[in-house]
């Protein structure tokens, strides 16, 4: 939010409105027939009401019926010319801007797609729903309601006073002399608007994040007995949110007004000289008053809705700075890597690695979570990390999917680099089970197979039977069709780790990797997962992190780190002789 706070202060950000009408050129034909129709009723705005003011000063005037009828038919074809028009305007100024809303849309969500866990790590998801949604439909608006709906009304205005200088240029001074006033307030209204709709586009990011962050929560809000002061945030968020609207609001209710006045103003003048006129007797038709009439609404409803479309693209701009920043930010994973063998051995090394999260430290600084870690895994072997939190377990395991880029070193995967693999070879060749699962608002069969319709219904059922889970599915009310709910809220914790065992099962990965994969269950879904793991693990390279270490007992290396090194490495009964950091922990563990 606070982009948008310092981008208000700035002048009108022109760089980022040329991006935005940039987005048009896959709709360029749509987008150009649209101006075509706005130039059109531009031109035609001062038509009627000359047609009207001729009608009463010779038509009537003379008693020229004919003529009368003739003119009468003149504006009732043009009303109708003028709707037509219109509509094709507007259908096609909302087409462009859905179009643009869809295309930019989809872009972002692809964008993002492949951006490191750590933008995900560091940005609330309320705050990402707001930029997919409310912000890019702000954008829309500049090309539904903004840039060309203010070029129509300038040329409009334009037109119109061209047409008043050439009728009657003193009439026509005399008309327009509250414009300048128009114009201070419109340039008032507008900076006070501008301001205050970044308030409320702040208010309305701070409100998504709040609400999204604390419904995921709530059973820690309500555990706590929080309520009340959850709520009383909520109120304090909401006001504020309430208070930016009035703002607005009240913008609006004194500028209007004041147009109403000035427009008001202008016809009086008219008429007092209209009237001085006859006094002096100079003769001013009745007909050219009425067409001057018409034309000062003409001036000042173009005027006043200008300060709307400036206000709407305002937002716009605002909304596509925020839009833009995460499309220039450099958070993607490098995919520069081709290789995709179709089939790997599984064999791992790490050749003097060192990482840590935060790779853009100042001064060049980091805090190394691993520090020059080799190690060999040969393929088909079962490889186990203990230590304590923070020791770099599941850093490991981060660096190994590429879901984190390791700074030094070198990681391999059969000999090739993992950074010349492609991104879609690591995730199809690895295969990662986390401690925390993850599970859609879905059937258990579609959160299996996540949307691949390669994967049968037969296939999900022998996996599910060969990880001991599908007793559990069958008493499930559906089955695999059961719907979990939002993030597999009507499943226990063990269940949803043998759902995510199936989803690593059925897509039959060459290196598995299990983070904690126990840690969360009782007794009786630990055996099932067990047995569960003992399947997966046979025949694949198999990395287990772990902090129950009975649940490593047969791993062939189990590897002891310590401050992101290697301390201890070995079997199990050679861990336990040589009487160091391991054989504590299992003793800790163990002492009952």
């Amino acid at each position: 939010c606070a982009c948008v706070s310092s981008s208000s202060q700035r002048t009108f950000n022109w760089g980022v409105l040329w991006r935005v009408i940039d987005q048009v050129k896959p709709y360029r034909g749509r987008f150009i027939l649209t101006g075509v129709f706005v130039l059109v009723l531009a031109g035609l705005a001062p038509v009627r009401p000359y047609l009207i003011g001729r009608a009463m000063d010779v038509e009537m005037a003379s008693g020229d019926l004919p003529g009368l009828l003739n003119i009468f038919a003149l504006v009732v074809g043009l009303l109708v010319i003028e709707s037509i028009f219109q509509f094709y305007q507007t259908y096609l100024a909302n087409y462009v801007a859905q179009s643009v809303t869809l295309g930019l849309r989809s872009r972002l969500y692809d964008h993002v797609l492949g951006f490191r866990l750590r933008f995900f790590d560091q940005t609330p998801v309320g705050t990402f729903v707001t930029r997919l949604v409310s912000d890019i439909d702000g954008i829309a608006r500049v090309f539904s309601q903004g840039l060309l709906n203010i070029v129509g009304d300038v040329l409009r205005l334009i037109v119109v006073i061209i047409v008043m200088l050439a009728t009657n240029w003193k009439l026509s001074l005399i008309v327009l002399l509250p414009i300048p006033i128009l114009l201070f307030a419109t340039r008032v209204f507008q900076r006070v608007v501008k301001q205050a709709f970044v308030d409320v586009r702040n208010m309305v990011s701070k409100l998504n994040v709040f609400v999204q962050e604390h419904v995921t929560g709530m059973a820690v809000v309500q555990i706590f007995n929080r309520e009340k002061n959850e709520r009383a945030q909520f109120e304090q968020l909401n006001r504020q949110h309430r208070r930016a609207n009035i703002r607005t609001i009240w913008a609006f209710s004194i500028f209007f007004p004041v147009v109403e006045l000035l427009s008001a103003a202008s016809v009086a003048l008219l008429l007092w000289w209209g009237m001085g006129d006859v006094a002096r007797g100079v003769t001013t038709g009745v007909g050219q008053l009425m067409q001057f009439t018409l034309y000062v609404f003409m001036l000042y409803r173009p005027i006043r809705q200008l300060a709307d479309r400036f206000t709407v693209l305002q937002e716009g701009v605002v909304n596509a700075e925020r839009v833009f920043k995460l499309f220039d930010r450099g958070e993607r994973i490098d995919q520069h890597g081709e290789r995709y063998p179709e089939k790997i051995q599984g064999n791992i090394a790490f050749e003097n690695v060192w990482f840590a999260y935060n790779d853009e430290a100042a001064e060049g600084e980091h805090d190394w979570v691993i520090r020059d870690l080799t190690l060999q895994v040969k393929a088909g072997q079962t490889v186990a990390f203990v230590g304590a939190t923070g020791a770099g377990k599941s850093s490991v395991i981060n660096i190994l999917s590429r879901f984190y880029e390791y700074q030094k070193g070198t990681v391999k995967v059969d000999d090739h680099s993992l950074r010349d693999l492609s991104l879609a070879a690591i995730r199809h060749h690895i295969a990662v089970v986390l401690q925390d699962v993850f599970l859609f608002s879905d059937s258990i069969h579609n959160n299996v197979t996540l949307g691949d319709p390669s994967i049968t219904r037969e296939q999900v059922i022998a996996a599910s039977k060969a990880v001991g889970a599908h007793d559990f599915i069958g008493k499930l009310p559906g089955g695999y069709d059961y719907d979990v709910k939002e993030r597999g809220a009507q499943l226990s914790v063990g269940q949803r780790q043998l759902v995510a065992f199936i989803r690593a099962y059925v897509y039959n990965p060459s290196i598995l990797v299990l983070d904690e994969a126990t840690s969360s269950v009782d007794t009786e879904s630990e055996l099932l997962i067990q047995g569960a793991i003992e399947k997966l693990t046979q025949g694949r390279t198999s990395i287990i992190i772990a902090h129950r270490l009975s649940t490593i007992q047969e791993a062939d290396n189990i590897i002891v780190l310590d401050k992101g090194r290697i301390r201890e490495q070995g079997s199990h009964a050679e861990l336990l002789k040589q009487d160091g950091h391991y054989r504590k922990l299992f003793e800790l563990q163990f002492q009952d």
